[in-house]
């Protein structure tokens, strides 16, 4: 239990940390604090790569600089993944072993390397106590004290009379030894191998004390009982951190789920507020433009005299024939944003789709003196999608990114597409290098009636069309954006749109 532990706390760092995040800063030294909190276990922890280098190290020894290329625990662990060693002295030049795993990340491979403290495992060992006469020791396959025996013997020496035979379960033999008076004693002994690392658990007693003092066995029961609970505190603790661990993940997935209803309902009222402010809207408006009609029809018949008058009253009639009509503008995006209108799937050329846009919109962009560029890929596959819809978001992304060079008169806008990463769609890029958006404006530019242009230049409905638009065609949206530099959006659309388009596309 306490090796299976220590090697879950390595492959827990490694599953859950990057090489990045490992090696920064003083990370490595808050997650050895961070193991050894309930007790001392590892002695130090480093980050090592293919090389055998180190890239990050904490421990009480002055290692930085070793290279362990040539080691066999080195070799072990490139080849098998993960590796516990036997005891060996290596640079510190003492008893110690070690656990290493191996991570492959972003094609490069790096070890997470740590020292078992040794005195925390062998007293796990040797405080077990099995009469007077008894004692626990453990061997590696070649017969090496891996453990210090209580009868004379230190760590890495050769124990006498070793067979090496590996078994399965518990093996009983008798053995006879000398003790420190060059005296005959017959022991008792139990073996048995632990899978990983394969390694001879060994328990010896005295034969006159195991059959003699049978109270020393109620001893020995008393103590192992206190083991079993104190295991199954620490699995007990263990546990109850992962649920804990999966509890908060589900609460904190659910919030976003209620944050998304929010946000959803948000967008339905405003949806339905904006149908009716635009319908209350036009009826006055209709009335405003028939009257205004009405005078100019009036004018033509009788002529005003007074010439500056004259002038006067026809520039008050067109100023007003204008703000209607950009009022009508701003209902009908109004109208727009509240509607959800039925969409038509048809197979899309995305490519050659692009290419009639920039078409439409090219002589507007020069006038400006912005150029179009493009960088489509020829391989890739039509998809499924409205392009009536599909035109209206890249009209508005690209009115936006020729409005974005007014305060520059000159620019570049270069539209690109190619496969998804996830081979799954097809992303789409609009670039400009026009003045960027504020890093506190891009989480709002797609919140309705929200607009970074002058007063009376834009409704801030455009963009929270085109949000919609591409959400209900199923794909997504992110931007990227340097003040004076420009702006990145990538669009991504999958090869067919969400079922229930689909079936009523």
């Amino acid at each position: 239990l306490f090796l299976k532990e220590n090697r879950a706390k390595l492959d827990f760092i490694v599953s859950t940390h990057s090489i990045v995040s490992l090696t920064k800063n003083d990370n490595l030294s808050q997650i050895l604090k961070s193991v050894n909190s309930d007790s001392w276990t590892l002695t130090d922890i480093g980050i090592i790569d293919e090389n055998g280098d180190h890239l990050a190290y904490v421990g009480p020894y002055d290692l930085i600089d070793k290279n362990y290329s040539n080691t066999l625990w080195f070799k072990e662990v490139m080849e098998k993944g993960s590796y516990t060693s036997d005891m060996f002295m290596g640079f510190r030049k003492e008893p110690h072993f070690v656990m290493a795993v191996i991570k492959k990340e972003n094609k490069r491979r790096w070890i997470l390397r740590a020292t078992v403290n040794t005195d925390s495992f062998c007293s796990l060992v040797e405080d077990v106590r099995i009469g007077r006469t008894g004692e626990v020791y453990i061997l590696n396959s070649q017969g090496i004290y891996q453990t210090s025996p209580g009868s004379g013997g230190k760590i890495m020496m050769q124990a006498p009379a070793f067979e090496g035979d590996i078994h399965d379960g518990l093996e009983f033999r008798f053995l006879e030894a000398f003790d420190k008076d060059e005296k005959t004693r017959k022991k008792i002994v139990c073996e048995t191998w632990l899978k990983d690392p394969k390694w001879l658990l060994v328990v010896s007693v005295d034969e006159k004390e195991l059959f003699v003092e049978v109270g020393h066995a109620n001893r020995a029961t008393l103590v192992s009982l206190h083991f079993s609970a104190l295991m199954i505190l620490v699995v007990t603790i263990f546990i109850t951190r992962h649920m804990i661990f999966v509890i908060k993940k589900r609460d904190f997935e659910v919030e976003g789920m209620n944050n998304q209803l929010m946000e959803a309902g948000k967008l339905a009222s405003i949806g339905e507020l904006s149908a009716g402010v635009a319908h209350e809207i036009n009826n006055p408006l209709a009335i405003i433009m028939t009257e205004r009609q009405l005078l100019l029809d009036a004018e033509k018949r009788t002529a005003i005299t007074d010439e500056t008058l004259g002038e006067q009253f026809i520039d008050s009639l067109n100023q007003i024939g204008t703000q209607v009509l950009r009022c009508k503008h701003i209902t009908r995006n109004l109208l727009k944003f509240a509607r959800r209108t039925r969409s038509v799937i048809e197979t899309v050329d995305i490519n050659r789709f692009l290419i009639e846009v920039i078409t439409l919109m090219e002589r507007e962009a020069r006038s400006d003196g912005i150029e179009f560029t493009s960088s489509l890929d020829d391989s890739l596959p039509p998809i499924l999608s409205d392009p009536s819809q599909l035109q209206q978001v890249f009209l508005n992304f690209i009115n936006n990114a020729i409005d974005a060079h007014k305060d520059k008169g000159h620019g570049m806008i270069t539209l690109s597409t190619c496969l998804s990463t996830d081979n799954k769609g097809i992303d789409i890029t609009v670039e400009d290098t026009g003045s960027g958006i504020k890093t506190k404006d891009i989480g709002k530019i797609f919140d309705p009636f929200f607009t970074t242009k002058s007063v009376g230049q834009g409704t801030g409905l455009g963009l929270s069309i085109c949000y919609s638009i591409v959400k209900q065609l199923g794909g997504t949206i992110q931007i990227q954006s340097e003040m004076g530099k420009g702006t990145v959006f990538t669009l991504t659309f999958p090869f067919e749109p969400p079922g229930d388009l689909m079936k009523h596309g």
